[in-house]
């Protein structure tokens, strides 16, 4: 079982203050979502994390149900410019797989992350595994793994919405499964 005193100290010494525990079970995957990335993302297939370079949506739920723990972490963010977010997003990807790789070093081999956006590791993508610059560290979204993350992240009553416009402030999930 995790020593989740442990596991806090590591999220806070990384940053990652707000965070709820999850039983992986509980997270809701819909092929809707998949849809939503097939037919509305202007990434899709155009990065080497995201689908079609993705597991199909019931592997993606078969591979959630080999753990027993996890995390989601909130971050939020309001922005002047929309363009800004993706270096927010690279930044704050970054600390994660830092995050990560502390877990896995504490005992924690299963660690897995998933981003709060698309990978936005490098500049320019590949837009292939095969072709990916940086196969140790790229992770897929939630969302690239078929996660409802409203239905989800609601399930644990954090807040999300909708947006209008871009300078609203975003509310951004983060997932790690750890055993």
């Amino acid at each position: 079982m995790a020593d989740q005193a442990v596991l806090q100290k590591l999220f806070q010494d990384g940053g990652a203050r707000d965070y709820r525990w999850i039983d992986p079970e509980e997270i809701v995957v819909g092929q809707w979502v998949r849809m939503k990335c097939m037919f509305g993302c202007s990434d899709y297939g155009r990065n080497a994390s995201c689908p079609p370079n993705t597991p199909p949506v019931a592997e993606c739920r078969d591979f959630f149900r080999e753990y027993r723990l996890g995390a989601i972490f909130r971050f939020t963010k309001q922005l002047d410019d929309p363009e800004e977010r993706h270096g927010w997003s690279r930044e704050l990807n970054q600390k994660l797989l830092e995050l990560e790789r502390a877990v896995f070093l504490a005992g924690y081999p299963k660690a897995f992350l998933m981003f709060m956006d698309n990978c936005k590791l490098c500049r320019e993508c590949a837009r292939t595994r095969a072709g990916c610059r940086n196969l140790k560290h790229a992770r897929p979204s939630a969302e690239a793994m078929g996660v409802d993350v409203f239905a989800t992240v609601a399930k644990f009553d954090y807040p999300i919405e909708v947006l209008g416009r871009y300078t609203d402030e975003m509310n951004r999930y983060a997932f790690l499964l750890i055993e």
